[in-house]
């Protein structure tokens, strides 16, 4: 009897995160918000609830009325922010670029080391964070977030999103633009609010 089939075993993982659900009082702009943020398409939609997906599944975020629904309370407990991958630093950056032809910008670009991130707000005040991995393996990756340069700093090193274009076109080595500067001690306290 293998371990999945033992309920004393502990939890079965899912095999994926299928979607998120988003409770608005604000349908019309989030709904057009998420379709332009994702390069997605409605699935489903009704006057109160929206299905909208990007890929393979059938819906990655729904959107739904609640008219009495309070405005976010960033000083509240709660989720923080969903985060997209990128395959590449191109993708990245020409997600970065399309975007901003929408008028949406980062509110905070970060190399966390484990990541080079943008992180975005849509229309409710939700932060979506875009990232593309800065390591070739899980297995970099944890070294890195055992070492003390992540220890001291695990939220990472700020970074201006022109300069990682401008490095892309320099044509610039991706292990050099990915690596994490070292940059000291930084606390919670330097995460943008």
């Amino acid at each position: 009897m293998g371990a999945q089939s033992n309920p004393d075993a502990g939890v079965i993982s899912p095999s994926s995160l299928a979607h998120v659900v988003l409770r608005t009082n604000n349908f019309r702009r989030m709904v057009d918000f998420y379709v332009k943020f994702l390069g997605g398409k409605i699935a489903y939609e009704n006057e109160y609830l929206a299905f909208l997906t990007y890929d393979h599944e059938h819906h990655r975020i729904a959107i739904l009325d609640v008219p009495n629904t309070n405005k976010k309370d960033k000083e509240s407990c709660g989720l923080d922010h969903i985060a997209f991958s990128f395959d590449t630093l191109e993708d990245l950056v020409l997600s970065y670029q399309q975007r901003r032809k929408f008028g949406m910008v980062p509110v905070w670009c970060v190399n966390h080391g484990p990541t080079t991130s943008m992180y975005y707000e849509d229309p409710d005040g939700n932060q979506l964070e875009t990232q593309v991995d800065n390591f070739d393996t899980v297995e970099e990756t944890d070294r890195f977030m055992r070492s003390k340069a992540f220890s001291e700093n695990p939220i990472g090193v700020d970074y201006v999103p022109e300069d990682l274009v401008k490095r892309l076109e320099a044509k610039e080595d991706h292990r050099s633009i990915k690596q994490r500067p070292n940059s000291g001690p930084r606390s919670q306290d330097g995460i943008p609010s």
